[in-house]
């Protein structure tokens, strides 16, 4: 069987080539001018072709011959100055690839997607599968355009396709991996004094490759799954961090007038070039926020024992 992933180079998409290597032939699909970095200590040979999402020659010639592919590669950002680039790479990227793979004839796509594109409102605190995006002012950037992107590939489903869409939360790889999703760590090995009053949904990378791997062998062709470990509030999940990295712990939490006093001083400094910290009205709003989001549909699926977060850290470290 011959696996092309895209996003290979990338956190998830890296931990899923290591779990795909035993099922088949490895084949990433990366830019010109990509770091393999972490995928440099592999014991299993990856086939490269090179190209872009957004080149649909080089998608054509990349997909020949494959039997699966995996979508990881996405933007992640929520910069108001990048949201022309998210909808370029998620929402038209994705368009480009799933037409690719029904011009083609490559039948099967396992596609990554996000909790985010499942979106949020302030009334609803638990969100599972089956849970309808509706517009609101908790839906991020971001969010919107893994949305958008997600109907492409529902659409190629009912075009022909043999699909899966997971929906990993955040992921909690090794500090050393550099990635956007590792940037939460800076909180606690910056020695941060607070922490935010809500909940962070949160799941080991190495899991959410496994997941990926038992769903494909369990042929849930089809269907959506939440890939979530769990749920914790923001003071619980930092404390356990800095335990584990050996950092002070944060013991106060942040008001909302505190975040506003953020947002104007970040705001200032965006406009002059002087920062690119994520943080938004919206970031800082859901950063408040308890919200769940339900794995009971891969439990009730697959025997299936999480890491525990404090393991995580520990080999994060």
């Amino acid at each position: 069987m011959k696996i092309f992933i895209t996003g290979i180079t990338g956190l998830l998409g890296s931990y899923v080539a290591k779990e795909f290597s035993s099922l088949g032939e490895i084949h990433g699909f990366k830019r010109p001018n990509s770091s393999t970095r972490l995928l440099d200590d592999v014991d299993f040979p990856i086939q490269w072709h090179e190209g872009t999402l957004g080149n649909v020659e080089s998608i054509d010639h990349a997909l020949e011959g494959m039997d699966l592919v995996i979508h990881c590669a996405g933007k992640v950002s929520f910069l108001p100055s990048e949201e022309e680039e998210l909808y370029k790479v998620n929402v038209q990227g994705t368009r480009n690839l799933v037409n690719a793979m029904l011009y083609s004839g490559v039948k099967k796509l396992i596609h990554i997607s996000s909790v985010s594109a499942l979106g949020r409102s302030p009334e609803i605190s638990e969100v599972n599968e089956d849970h309808k995006w509706v517009d609101s002012p908790w839906n991020t950037k971001y969010g919107m355009s893994k949305y958008w992107g997600e109907l492409e590939v529902w659409r190629a489903e009912q075009e022909g396709l043999d699909l899966i869409v997971v929906n990993p939360s955040i992921l909690l790889g090794k500090i050393s991996d550099d990635r956007s999703s590792t940037s939460i760590y800076s909180h606690v090995l910056n020695n941060s004094s607070y922490f935010p009053k809500g909940s962070i949904n949160y799941l080991d990378v190495r899991d959410a490759a496994k997941l990926i791997r038992l769903l494909f062998e369990k042929n849930s062709w089809g269907e959506r799954f939440i890939l979530n470990q769990g749920n914790m509030k923001y003071q619980e999940f930092f404390k356990k961090m800095a335990v584990a990295f050996d950092k002070k712990v944060p013991e106060k939490p942040v008001s909302m007038g505190m975040l506003k006093l953020l947002l104007f001083s970040l705001s200032v400094a965006r406009t002059l070039g002087l920062t690119k910290s994520p943080l938004t009205k919206q970031t800082a709003m859901i950063s408040q926020q308890d919200i769940l989001f339900e794995n009971q549909k891969i439990k009730d699926l697959l025997d299936f024992d999480y890491t525990p977060v404090e393991d995580t850290f520990i080999w994060a470290k």
